[in-house]
């Protein structure tokens, strides 16, 4: 056997050694950044991989909202604006008794506000929602479910109890947002890789 000989055969094994290398490399931060996205987006990470019907466009959707989202300028309420958003709330809660469909359509449009207000964009439904998972990741499913039953109203498909359920999850993200508290997990802290 000639020394090129020798030479070719260690460099296709080194090339492929290099390449199995990076494949395994590669696998372990797709299966690292999988991990960290289920971590932070919980329910909403499954929520979309039952809706896409595959974790990775579960996950290019994930990545493409937090990228969205950064580009944010989310900020707390201020004490004032907090004590006036959650004096109108209670009028729309009391409201409810003598006309709950009215009160459901008066708690989305106040979220709207307090949503606008702490600077993300209020767009449709579905954009609002995309939007508020990327810091308030369990609470959106609170959203899905009120604005389902909402749109079950809208054709006459809800009871009374299906109205006061939505009102509760209304008021759960409602809750949420006008609260003092940071999302637990900033929405710089994920790192994009849908280029990939």
């Amino acid at each position: 056997m000639s020394s090129d000989t020798i030479f070719l055969i260690v460099a296709v094994v080194l090339i492929i050694a290099v390449l199995v290398a990076g494949a395994i490399l590669y696998h372990q931060q797709q299966t690292q950044r999988r991990r960290l996205l289920r971590e932070r987006f919980g329910p909403e990470y499954d929520r979309l991989v039952a809706t896409t019907g595959s974790s990775r466009a579960a996950e290019r959707e994930l990545d493409a909202r937090t990228q969205r989202a950064a580009a944010f300028h989310i900020r707390s309420l201020s004490a004032e604006e907090r004590a006036g958003f959650t004096s109108r709330w209670q009028q729309v809660q009391a409201e409810f008794v003598d006309n709950p469909k009215v009160s459901l359509a008066h708690a989305d449009d106040l979220l709207g506000e307090v949503m606008s207000t702490r600077g993300y964009p209020v767009q449709d439904f579905e954009q609002r929602a995309a939007d508020l998972s990327v810091d308030h990741p369990v609470v959106v499913q609170h959203y899905h479910a009120a604005h389902g039953i909402a749109l079950r109203h809208k054709k006459d498909q809800a009871t009374t109890e299906d109205l006061r359920r939505a009102m509760i999850h209304y008021r759960t993200l409602f809750q949420e947002l006008v609260s003092d508290r940071e999302p637990a997990i900033p929405s710089h802290t994920i790192v994009s890789h849908a280029a990939e």
